[in-house]
């Protein structure tokens, strides 16, 4: 921090209403930042799994490492602003590299800048990847770096007697940050959804990233703006570190005096009392204390955090269909902030003083032990969802069994025997399910002779039956062994007509189908779809069907075909997987239970931590409780990775079993605390006569010397060894 600055201090700030003019610059900052973290983050799972093409556990823990480095980075940020920067300066600085950060990820996102092949499929998906975790990284140093310094630097900006004023803009602040959430994760997933591209037209995550980027850039420009009417102080020097020293230094004096037979002190701590004041010490010892209560906390934030990942992912096997409109999976996660604005004044005006009126003491920690036990139900909530999902799901064939299903092209009705099937198919139909088979299999039609079936392993297959010159033959397709993703609809058709075929869908196109063949699959989004028919001669008709999410149809055109306006009444279907059942608002209730519980849990945990934390600690234990985030998000690293269990649903009871065990710890834990009034302890401590505290302090330097001197006389008369020198040094 330079001269000019450090001399600066407070200075006067054009008002507003009595509000300080600089804190809309700060407010509109926050809304921006939130805006572009929240964003970027909402389509990041779905940008692991479909651009990048992760499977759901590698996507669950790449998302999950990048959200721990952003509550990681904080303690970094304010060790910086405080020791070295100052705060503004560390706003800049690291918004810039938080900007940067967003721009590679929208550049990462561009799948046409290494396609050569036009194909849609990135040539060097190496280089996608670096980039992407390039970007990641520099926003998790950005976004958690300048996370303690914001919301301070806002309150800098108030005098002393302003208190009702901050009060305020702390909540404004709590307000936009809330608001940049929810608006995010509504729009960035629609552009998400958007198709863009140079060579091909594929989801638009270069829009969905590049949207929060430019956000970034205006957050950043917007606090450049304001620079002339911020009160600015000098770093002062980072209590975190006094604090940490302070420990070390405890740790080590210990350990040095462990065999000695100077007497036992009250507490640890109190062995660093030959270096650091009484009122420092209480302080770390009331710090210690609630750092203590926050050991169980991580597992709270192991199951929250999942709301983005494991939650995002549930929703692209459901129905998002609302009637008026359709809601990208996600955007589900839009009901945690609009749950949060509705429930946090209910609970606050509603729910807490009920409580209290039935004169129960509802504590701060028995709050918190509630909120843990809301959000392990959330998950219980999940994992019957889950069950719902997968008993939906299609059976689809393990890595050593193959499925047929087969289509009669023959205009009449054929008896087939397909193993130990044996069944009837009408002219033109399909069976409706598909047999199972583990190895090759006898298939008989009519009274001809019987052929042996060979199918690959682990595959799905349509076998279409055609009568030839009066001979019987069957062609084998490969049909497709899993959902289409996000929620796309996975189309083909097999053409029975007797001249070449061409078929467009929108700006996508099955190409010429020659007769007696099947086209590729193309992906149809939910909803209307209109499919234009054209044979060679120019002859055109158009096919319309409404499709939900999640599903496979086979489109029979029949030898009958003919392209006249209701063509579509010839178009015979085949039902291949049958589209999502289960609808997203199943996933409401779980939301409710892990808002609740947020709201119980978070809320309470922060107030909880202010008033039990030492006047100038307060940022120890902010730091602490966003270090409990992060560790939450290596638990589920760890789980996601060791736990290897074939169900998702139990992975979501297993979560819950471990979230009600810690929760079964914290309260324990939280019965035998004693709450405290820090500012009673300092009160003690701050009144100790400062010549008491001299003359303490140079008995220890004369004791000190007296050891030194004692020591090297020893050292000049004898051989002894270092183990004796130090037990001399000890008994003396």
């Amino acid at each position: 921090m330079g001269d000019k600055e450090k001399k600066m201090g407070k200075r006067k700030s054009v008002t507003i209403f009595g509000y300080p003019l600089s804190i809309f610059f700060i407010v509109v900052n926050e809304f921006c930042e939130r805006f572009s973290y929240y964003g970027m983050r909402a389509v990041l799972v779905l940008y692991f799994k479909y651009f990048l093409k992760w499977d759901d556990d590698f996507s669950t823990t790449i998302y999950h490492t990048f959200v721990a480095l952003c509550y990681l980075t904080p303690i970094l940020g304010a060790i910086i602003a405080d020791s070295w920067l100052g705060k503004f300066k560390t706003i800049v600085y690291l918004s810039i590299v938080y900007a940067v950060g967003q721009v590679i990820m929208a550049v990462s996102a561009i799948h046409d800048i290494t396609d050569g092949n036009k194909d849609g499929t990135p040539d060097n998906m190496t280089l996608h990847v670096a980039l992407s975790m390039v970007g990641l990284l520099l926003i998790a140093l950005g976004t958690g770096g300048i996370k303690p310094c914001v919301a301070a630097f806002g309150g800098d900006q108030f005098n002393e007697d302003q208190d009702k004023q901050r009060s305020t803009f702390f909540s404004i602040f709590y307000l936009s940050i809330n608001a940049g959430s929810l608006l995010s994760t509504v729009i960035t997933p629609i552009l998400r959804a958007q198709k863009c591209g140079i060579h091909t037209q594929q989801q638009c995550y270069p829009l969905a990233f590049g949207v929060p980027a430019a956000l970034m850039v205006v957050a950043l420009v917007i606090f450049i703006v304001g620079s002339g009417m911020y009160n600015k102080t000098a770093p002062t020097g980072n209590i975190m570190v006094k604090v940490f020293k302070c420990i070390s230094f405890a740790i080590k004096n210990r350990y040095r005096n462990r065999s000695s037979k100077i007497p036992k002190r009250e507490h640890w701590m109190d062995w660093a009392e030959e270096k650091y004041d009484k009122l420092l010490i209480a302080q770390v010892k009331m710090v210690l204390k609630v750092l203590f209560l926050y050991i169980p906390l991580p597992m709270f934030w192991a199951l929250f955090d999942q709301q983005g990942s494991r939650w995002t992912l549930q929703a692209t096997t459901m129905d998002g269909n609302f009637g008026s409109m359709v809601i990208q999976p996600d955007q589900m996660q839009t009901v945690n902030p609009i749950l949060i604005l509705i429930m946090v004044p209910v609970v606050d005006f509603i729910i807490y003083p009920l409580i209290s009126k039935c004169k129960l003491n509802f504590t701060p920690l028995r709050r918190m032990t509630v909120g843990m036990f809301l959000a392990a139900l959330a998950f219980v909530a999940a994992a019957l969802v889950q069950l719902q999902i997968d008993a939906s799901l299609p059976d689809f064939p393990s890595s050593t069994e193959q499925q047929a299903k087969f289509i009669n092209m023959v205009d009449r009705p054929i008896d087939i025997t397909a193993g130990n099937y044996t069944f009837q198919l009408e002219a033109f139909q399909s069976n409706k399910d598909y047999y199972t088979y583990d190895r090759p299999f006898e298939l008989k039609i009519d009274t001809g002779s019987p052929v042996l079936i060979s199918l690959p392993d682990g595959t799905r297959n349509t076998l279409v039956i055609l009568e030839e010159a009066g001979q019987i033959r069957n062609i084998k397709f490969g049909d497709v062994v899993a959902k289409p993703e996000e929620g796309a609809n996975a189309i083909r058709f097999f053409n029975g007509f007797g001249m070449v075929l061409n078929i467009t869908v929108g700006e996508e196109g099955f190409g010429n189908i020659i007769s007696k063949n099947m086209s590729t699959y193309v992906d149809v989004p939910q909803g209307t779809a209109e499919f234009l028919i054209k044979n060679a001669a120019g002859n055109q008709c158009v096919f319309s069907r409404e499709f939900g999410f999640g599903s496979s149809y086979t489109f029979i055109i029949p030898p009958t075909f003919t392209l006249e306006e209701n063509c579509g009444q010839h178009i015979k279907e085949v039902e291949d997987i049958k589209a999502n059942s289960i609808h997203m608002a199943w996933q409401i209730p779980q939301y409710f239970l892990m808002t609740s519980g947020e709201v119980v849990f978070s809320v309470t945990g922060l107030e909880f931590s202010y008033s039990q934390a030492p006047s100038n600690m307060k940022s120890v234990l902010q730091a602490g409780w966003l270090l409990t985030v992060a560790v939450g998000n290596i638990i589920v690293l760890i789980v996601a990775e060791a736990a290897t269990l074939p169900d998702q649903w139990a992975e979501y009871v297993l979560f819950a079993a471990l979230l009600v065990l810690v929760c079964i710890i914290f309260a324990i834990m939280a019965y035998f605390y004693t709450y405290i009034d820090p500012a009673k302890i300092e009160g003690k401590f701050a009144n100790l006569e400062p010549e008491d505290e001299k003359k303490k302090k140079n008995l220890e330097v004369t004791k000190k010397d007296m050891v030194e001197n004692h020591n090297e006389k020893r050292r000049k008369s004898s051989n002894s060894s270092s183990d004796e020198e130090e037990t001399s040094q000890t008994n003396f």
